[in-house]
């Protein structure tokens, strides 16, 4: 019996496992994965072998796929942040404009109007009785000068063009032919009130050589007219330029030095702070008023003279009025003044440039500075 039995079991066909179910094509393969190795401990060496083949079939197209996929994705992407990305530089670019104008228009306007805020010109009410104070405070030495002489005046102003017109017609004339020549110029433009660019542009220079100006300075006036009527220079800039800027732009017309522009400055601008290195008249003051073995050099002046700022232009008047006390002959306050140098031939021939320098003094308009006795 027991026999019989063992004989039904063994002929009694095994049960066959359940058909595996696949999952659907949405699922992910980490889900096959996780089923196949439940099904190995129970199963034939023919499904283990299975088994090992199905992760290396199923692992290439879950890595292999991706790539492309991250390829195509980020091609369109780039595209379109190339397109986006160059808009905003476009952009970028204007409004970097923009804000760089916008700084050029300040900046511009800070250089045109700080001069005029810091210095005050001469002419201003109580201007130079601020600038004898601080001499006086800054120099003990300076200030023994300011005890013995009156204050200087700056009450007199011409238009820019017609002082510099003038400081070129007296260039290298002695006092009264530059104002003979002065003279018949004004009657040739109808008065002071018409010298103007677009009248002295007018004039040939056979014109102007009848009245005496020679055919160098005829080019030089041509030169200055030119620059205005160009737009280089006009008079409401000149007056609102700070002091580097129009030594700058006045040294670039024919015929106008440094010199020159350091006593326009001076004595038709009234501007407070400039100091003549070049004028002899004033290195000879620096020499006397600090008992110097040596007539100190241009590039010497600025240090001596550190002291002075921001008043050096008064300051360089009194030391004119210091040697015209000394009685040396460069004194350009005795000269404006009408006074006569003592042997001209003589201290022309020692020193020619001092000569041409007091006389463009008279030119730039020190004829018209008040010296009182």
């Amino acid at each position: 019996m027991v026999e019989q039995t063992q004989s039904q079991t063994q002929n009694q066909p095994e049960p066959q496992p359940e058909p595996e179910t696949q999952p659907p094509p949405n699922q992910d393969s980490t889900t096959t994965l996780a089923v196949i190795p439940v099904q190995t401990e129970t199963a034939n060496n023919a499904t283990i072998t299975h088994a090992n083949v199905t992760p290396q079939t199923s692992s290439p197209p879950s890595k292999i796929p991706l790539r492309p996929r991250k390829i195509r994705k980020l091609s369109p992407d780039n595209g379109v942040d190339q397109a986006s990305s160059s808009q905003p530089t476009e952009s970028s670019k204007a409004t970097s404009a923009k804000s760089s104008k916008s700084r050029a228009i300040q900046q511009q306007q800070q250089t045109l109007t700080v001069p005029r805020i810091i210095a005050r010109p001469l002419s201003s009410e109580g201007e130079v009785e601020a600038a004898i104070r601080h001499l006086r405070n800054a120099d003990r030495q300076l200030a023994s000068l300011i005890d013995i002489h009156p204050p200087p005046t700056f009450d007199s102003f011409h238009t820019p063009f017609l002082a510099l017109t003038r400081s070129i017609l007296y260039q290298q004339l002695a006092f009264k032919a530059g104002t003979s020549i002065y003279t018949r110029f004004i009657a040739l433009c109808g008065g002071e009130a018409g010298v103007v660019p677009e009248t002295v542009l007018a004039l040939t220079p056979q014109q102007l050589r009848q009245i005496g100006v020679s055919g160098r300075k005829a080019s030089y006036l041509h030169d200055l007219a030119r620059k205005y009527q160009n737009g280089i220079l006009s008079d409401s800039a000149i007056v609102n330029m700070d002091d580097k800027s129009l030594f700058t732009m006045l040294t670039m017309v024919n015929g106008i030095g440094s010199w020159s522009v350091h006593m326009f400055m001076i004595f038709s601008l009234h501007r407070p702070d400039v100091l003549p290195i070049n004028d002899l008249g004033v290195r000879k003051g620096v020499q006397l008023l600090y008992s110097l073995e040596e007539l100190p050099r241009p590039s010497q002046m600025d240090q001596l003279c550190e002291k002075w700022r921001p008043y050096r232009s008064v300051a360089s008047w009194y030391l004119w009025r210091f040697v015209e006390a000394k009685g040396a002959p460069s004194s350009a306050a005795a000269v404006a003044a009408g006074a006569a140098l003592p042997q001209p031939q003589q201290e022309e021939q020692q020193q020619p440039q001092l000569l041409d320098q007091i006389n463009s003094l008279i030119n730039i308009g020190y004829n018209d500075f008040h010296i009182n006795s």
